[in-house]
């Protein structure tokens, strides 16, 4: 279910489905069947999400395990971990994908809570919100506003 994300001339993909897989592919170097060539830059076959597709901020994949708030960020180049299996606290339910901006990374969750974490290799929690709502769409983000849909409402946050 999780949408490819694409970044730096790498195509990253993953399911968790029925298992975990995240592949790193080079673009340039796909061509037919890839198995076993140079083209998968790096794998890793736990902890990827269900339904919440990844996000990629300036070479940081951020995802969430299943559809749970247990964050992991890796690099991008390399698979390495900034970190793993970071709980975002409030958060134990999570179908929408996360969405980034303006260094921050927003993660709704199904029981009105957004976590908005720093992007970067640190996990750091900037603030948690709570609406009387719940979450399954993905945010969408238009100019300096934030646009959340909700079981209920639609919500428009702005920055100006």
């Amino acid at each position: 279910i999780p949408s490819p994300v694409y970044g730096d001339g790498l195509l990253f993909l993953m399911s968790g489905f029925r298992g975990n897989d995240l592949k790193a592919i080079r673009v340039v170097d796909a061509l037919g069947n890839i198995d076993g060539t140079d083209a998968i830059v790096w794998t890793q076959d736990r902890d990827t999400p269900y339904v919440p597709s990844p996000v990629l901020v300036d070479g940081i994949l951020f995802f969430l395990k299943s559809n749970s708030g247990i964050l992991s960020a890796l690099d991008a180049q390399t698979g390495k971990p900034h970190y793993q299996n970071q709980r975002l606290p409030g958060v134990p339910n999570v179908f929408a994908s996360p969405v980034a901006a303006q260094g921050r990374v927003y993660f709704p969750g199904r029981d009105g809570t957004t976590v908005v974490i720093r992007s970067g290799p640190e996990f750091e929690v900037l603030t948690t919100n709570k609406l009387d709502d719940g979450f399954d769409s993905s945010p969408a983000l238009v100019d300096n506003d934030l646009y959340l849909r909700g079981y209920r409402y639609l919500y428009a946050l702005s920055n100006q």
